[in-house]
């Protein structure tokens, strides 16, 4: 008589300690029970654990009977759901279905939030496989650390309108006070090897070319070109021009006291840090000037540098530039000429700016982010961080707390 192999989820939840996964999986193991899927979490201590296995000699009765021995031993709740061969399939069968991935930062984690992004994932006809925290266990005392909080969806399906779903994830970023990440689950988005920052605004708090203007009595000026055009409303190239003429005559030495003041960005410092250890190339891609970026070049072991050099004459600045002016279209040329140097896919690219300047690169990188941007450029990019430090990249690229935190400290 053929044995009938039948399929059964069980699913067991209860307070977490040593041994229990290993006790329950022993007896299926011993009546040579097949997994064919299974997932844990830990969540404040609580276990929940999910078993779907097949029985392959017709004995399910028994081992659900040690199941349930077991489980009242080891003080822990189990259920039982037989699951036939064509739910089976069908469920076999969604593995072909797309895959993102949706990840959300913020200085602190709301219900609100949660609701809001899984509602317009239902809508769009998406199911969620796996929920994960990214970011440590949140104290009670928020003065305890720098608030930040991300959580990951592993989603399966495809958008009804992908771009009314991105449309939805940037209203309710803006109304929820939270960033979100919408990514496509590849090789690639595991495999990010290239990184390029902008500097000014992003890697540090200011406009280098706004404190040399200060110090040369030009600075509301030189500060209004600027802002127009990040914005977008000025020509950057002609803009660029305006402002380094206005520098004309400034001590060259004021350079060095600026650079050793300048304010960095919150979260720089850790984000170097972890991409270092984890073997990316880093490069400044900046319509800044380059004594400051050979300043963090040295600081952080950046590895390319690429910005606009300001002229020279007798210990003071001529008000010319010296050289190819790097701007966006220039920025977005470099990324791929490093990329091609370093041997990296252009899928393999994280590109990192706040100006209008910065949507080239943005959008030529397999990951572009707008960090703190202006509305012109948080609007024309996919990703956007608005609401932590420049280390809520690392969220973006999957990385979580214990495992970054635990490698820093050990370095």
């Amino acid at each position: 008589m053929e044995q009938q192999e039948e399929i059964i989820l069980i699913n067991i939840s209860g307070t977490d300690r040593p041994g229990v996964t290993a006790a329950l999986t022993e007896i299926l193991a011993k009546n040579n029970a097949v997994i064919l899927d299974i997932g844990q979490a830990d969540i404040h201590n609580n276990l929940s654990l999910g078993i779907l296995f097949q029985s392959t000699e017709g004995n399910s009765g028994d081992i659900l009977k040690e199941l349930l021995f077991k489980s009242y031993e080891l003080d822990v709740n189990i259920r039982f759901n037989p699951i036939t061969e064509e739910a089976y399939s069908e469920w076999v069968n969604m593995q072909g279905k797309n895959r993102y991935i949706i990840t959300i930062v913020a200085r602190r984690l709301t219900a609100k939030q949660i609701a809001g992004i899984s509602k317009i994932i239902s809508e769009q006809g998406m199911n969620i496989d796996d929920i994960k925290r990214l970011t440590g266990r949140i104290p009670l005392d928020e003065t305890a650390r720098t608030p930040k909080a991300s959580v990951e969806f592993s989603v399966r399906g495809t958008p009804k309108n992908k771009e009314e779903m991105q449309k939805a994830f940037l209203n309710l970023s803006a109304e929820l006070e939270m960033d979100i990440s919408f990514q496509e689950e590849s090789m690639y988005r595991r495999m990010r090897r290239l990184i390029c920052f902008d500097m000014d605004s992003t890697l540090i708090k200011t406009e280098v070319i706004d404190e040399l203007a200060i110090r040369a009595g030009v600075g509301d000026q030189v500060k209004a070109i600027t802002e127009a055009a990040m914005r977008g409303e000025i020509d950057f190239n002609e803009s660029f021009r305006q402002r380094c003429a206005l520098l004309k005559g400034l001590d060259v030495s004021v350079m060095q006291e600026i650079a050793e003041n300048l304010p960095i960005t919150e979260g720089v410092d850790r984000l170097m840090a972890v991409l270092k250890k984890v073997g990316f190339k880093i490069a400044i891609l900046s319509g800044g000037f380059m004594y400051f970026g050979n300043y963090l070049k040295k600081k952080y072991g950046i590895d390319y540098v690429y910005a606009n050099e300001l002229e020279k004459v007798d210990g003071k600045l001529t008000g010319n530039y010296v050289g190819e002016i790097v701007d966006g279209k220039r920025k977005a040329e470099l990324l791929r000429l490093i990329a091609q140097v370093e041997n990296v896919d252009i899928r393999q690219t994280v590109a990192v700016g706040d100006g209008a300047n910065d949507l080239p690169m943005i959008s030529t990188a397999g990951l572009g982010i707008a960090f703190h941007a202006k509305p012109k450029v948080k609007e024309n990019a996919k990703q956007s961080i608005s609401t932590i430090g420049l280390d809520g990249i690392l969220y973006f690229l999957g990385y979580k707390d214990s495992y970054i935190d635990e490698d820093i400290e050990n370095d």
